[in-house]
């Protein structure tokens, strides 16, 4: 069942690089931004991942939190973001969510049918300080060539 624009969006409790989470305490009063990607090391994702933090500041301004996911480890995800850290010359300042369980994923729609079982597609859900979903995005990437820095 997915999820539409309107629709409270789904809480849950995740481990993340930043410890575990409830996501509706993490958001507090705060709109949110949740975002997907399809696995650790992917070039485009590393890039974007330390875009996002250079923003840490406007989204600070607007009152907004982000948190992004992939199925990956825990593990995965701390050798990643000492790569996007070195690369981007940035710190990554959100959590990443480990979604190894695909817990999280399932619950927002993030796994196409048609694509790998554990490469979620590439979503982002807006949600606002009500909790409600006010936009989503959603589209299945290209495959990619996953660097073998891990």
């Amino acid at each position: 069942m997915s999820i539409k624009l309107g629709d409270i969006a789904p809480n849950f409790q995740a481990e993340t690089s930043k410890g575990p989470i409830d996501f509706y305490e993490y958001l507090g009063n705060s709109w949110g931004v949740l975002f997907s990607h399809p696995a650790d090391f992917t070039p485009v994702c590393t890039t974007e991942l330390g875009q996002v933090a250079k923003l840490k500041n406007e989204f600070d301004k607007r009152n907004v939190k982000v948190l992004a996911l992939s199925v990956d480890p825990i593990e995965l995800h701390d050798k990643w973001i000492k790569d996007i850290n070195e690369t981007q010359h940035t710190e990554v300042n959100f959590p990443l969510i480990a979604d190894s369980d695909r817990k999280v994923s399932l619950l927002y729609d993030m796994i196409h049918p048609g694509a790998a079982e554990k490469t979620t597609v590439r979503s982002v859900f807006i949600i606002g300080p009500d909790k409600k979903v006010k936009l989503t995005l959603t589209y299945l990437p290209a495959p990619v060539e996953i660097s073998q820095k891990y």
